[in-house]
Order: structure tokens, then C-alpha cells, then sequence
């Protein structure tokens, strides 16, 4: 069966169509009308070979707050139904990226609880005019909806674009193994029998 979701999600800050393809090769567009945003929602589809499709309009004239979040949800809740009982998949998944002076450990278990951990701080406020403080935000709102443990550890780092970058091609990357269907096993990756 086909891997995939389609998200429309309306409220009174944002409006959002997204969906995902956990079989892809990373394709799709990402129109949300914050530049750096898209940058790295085009990382995130690149790494994790996700098919990723995002068309987004918010209050923007506010900031990037709502459009960040609510993008966060939507990515979270595509790949948590696209991942149906989560048989036959790898399940965790973990990675540590270099890039240039930062590097970044993200690990991750789909396995349909929610727990966040994020240690990675950006010594910065803003990356352009995006609030630096929406890359934890991000990662926050879409491991709630995805529901899934999701741990991110900078090691080092200095440049606020880099630890941005380095965090979402880690998680990318780790999600990607998660993702993955295992050849070895096709039934549920608990002993519970149930995720």
C-alpha cells in the first residue's frame, strides 16, 4: 500500500495543504512565503527522500510564528497517518551530521509516543528575519503530532544558519532510517504487538 498523506489544515492564523510520500525520492515543492523557512523544509525532503509538498499562507504580517508551527503540525500528522500501524518499519532511527563547524546527533522512535528533547541552542535571535527560536519550535510541534520520541544534541557550532541546517538534515536523515521498511521484519517493531 502507498505510504502517503494529504493534510489540509485551516484556522484563523493559517491556511495549509501538505503532503507526504514516505517512498519518494525527496521531490515536491514548499511555498510558505518565508524564504529561509522553504530552505529548509527543502533540506528536510532532500535527506529524508520524503516526497514533500507544502503550500502554506499565514499572518505573516504578525511573523512566522503560526506559519512555522502550524507547518510543524501538518508535517507531523502527514507522516504519523502515512505511517498507518507502523508495521515492517525500522522504527528508530538516529544520525550525526557534520557541516562545516557544526555538528548536530538527532535520533528519533516513531513509536507513537510523544517525548522531546532539544539541545541545541542558536547563539543567535534571528537567521535573517527568521526568529532562530522557530527551529526548536518546529521540531517541537511535529514530534507532538507525529508522535514520536525526538532527541537533538548539538555538539558544537557557531554560525546560526549552519546549527539551522545541520539540525534539520540530521533529523531528515534520522527520520529517513525510521522510516525505512525493514526486509527483516513486517510485523509490528514492539513486543507490545501494537505501536
Amino acid at each position: 500500500m502507498p505510504r502517503t498523506a494529504t493534510i489540509q489544515r485551516r484556522t484563523g492564523e493559517t491556511q495549509i495543504e501538505l503532503s507526504v510520500d514516505l517512498d519518494g525520492t525527496g521531490s515536491g515543492s514548499r511555498r510558505t512565503g518565508v524564504g529561509f523557512f522553504d530552505h529548509m523544509l527543502d533540506l528536510f525532503a532532500k535527506h529524508s527522500l520524503i516526497d514533500l509538498t507544502v503550500q502554506a499562507t499565514g499572518d505573516l504580517h504578525v511573523d512566522d510564528h503560526h506559519t512555522t508551527e502550524d507547518v510543524g503540525i501538518a508535517l507531523g500528522t502527514a507522516i504519523d497517518q502515512a505511517l498507518g500501524d507502523r508495521a515492517g518499519v525500522y522504527r528508530y532511527g538516529h544520525f550525526t551530521l557534520p557541516m562545516d563547524e557544526c555538528l548536530v546527533t538527532s535520533a528519533v522512535d516513531m513509536g507513537g509516543r510523544y517525548a522531546f528533547e532539544y539541545h541545541a541552542p542558536i547563539g543567535a535571535s534571528k537567521i535573517g528575519t527568521f526568529d532562530s527560536e522557530l527551529v526548536e519550535h518546529f521540531w517541537q510541534s511535529f514530534a507532538a503530532n507525529a508522535k514520536c520520541n525526538l532527541h537533538v544534541v548539538l555538539h558544537h557550532g557557531k554560525n546560526a544558519h549552519h546549527i539551522s541546517e545541520c539540525v534539520f538534515k540530521a533529523t531528515a536523515r534520522a527520520i529517513r532510517m525510521a522510516v525505512e521498511k525493514d526486509p527483516r521484519n513486517t510485523t509490528i517493531p514492539s513486543t507490545k504487538g501494537v505501536l
